[in-house]
């Protein structure tokens, strides 16, 4: 019985470096989905950490977990097939992070971060503690400098906008909107109208625009139009 119990507890595989892996992979998942997070994108730090800690689980066990048949001359396994499996998994769940947008082709910049942590907790539950720490600083070099590098790459940091505004029906409510819009210096490139019914019936229209400005600031600008009952401005990057 104790031979079974210390077989169980403190077995090839369960000691302090594995779990050492196991809590960097929970820190750098973590990491990564807090910038999600805060930034207000979907899969964020719960999602992240989740991912991350779960792949580096995954490829301990691929390392450790078939350890008592592996043996000369008799069964020989390939840990790296658990690893494939891992990456064809995720791709599966960024798939859906795409799909899941209505209307547009959103959530690439989401479903390559979980395709990114994944292989971040890949990296830390196989040991490769600097690599690991290496690919998640760059996650944020690419999500704070290359976003702002592309804004001034911009002329004067133009930038298309879908904004989803919601009304009540029959008001004129939609004219006062892009009035107001174009008041503030965005020109409007495309609009979709999901029409209503009776008066007073909240409906919904997306528009697509392009300026200068600070979106929160139109969202606010719109806000107030008599009739709006709420507006969101998307971004271009999910």
């Amino acid at each position: 019985m104790h031979h079974a119990t210390a077989s169980l507890w403190g077995g090839p595989g369960q000691g302090p470096r594995q779990v050492t892996e196991l809590m960097l992979a929970f820190i750098l998942g973590s990491a990564i989905g807090l910038e999600r997070e805060l930034r207000g994108k979907s899969a964020g730090l719960r999602t992240q950490t989740l991912v991350a800690t779960a792949a580096a689980l995954l490829i301990l066990v691929s390392k450790y977990g078939f350890d008592d048949v592996l043996r000369n001359g008799q069964v020989v396994l390939d840990p790296s097939r658990v690893a494939a499996q891992i990456v064809s998994g995720v791709g599966f769940l960024g798939a859906g992070l795409i799909l899941t947008r209505r209307g547009t082709v959103r959530g690439l910049t989401t479903a390559a971060a979980v395709w990114e942590t994944a292989a971040v907790g890949m990296a830390a539950g196989g040991g490769l503690a600097l690599i690991a720490i290496v690919v998640t600083c760059l996650h944020f070099v690419v999500v704070f400098g290359y976003t702002e590098l592309l804004r001034r790459m911009r002329h004067g940091d133009v930038r298309h906008v879908r904004f989803v505004v919601r009304y009540r029906d029959g008001r004129g409510a939609l004219r006062q909107v892009i009035g107001a819009a174009t008041t503030a210096g965005w020109l409007v490139h495309d609009l979709r109208y999901e029409g209503g019914g009776a008066v007073d019936t909240a409906v919904q229209a997306q528009m697509v625009l392009t300026g200068t400005g600070e979106p929160t600031q139109l969202v606010a600008r719109l806000s107030e139009v008599d009739g709006v009952v709420g507006v969101d401005a998307l971004n271009d990057e999910a």
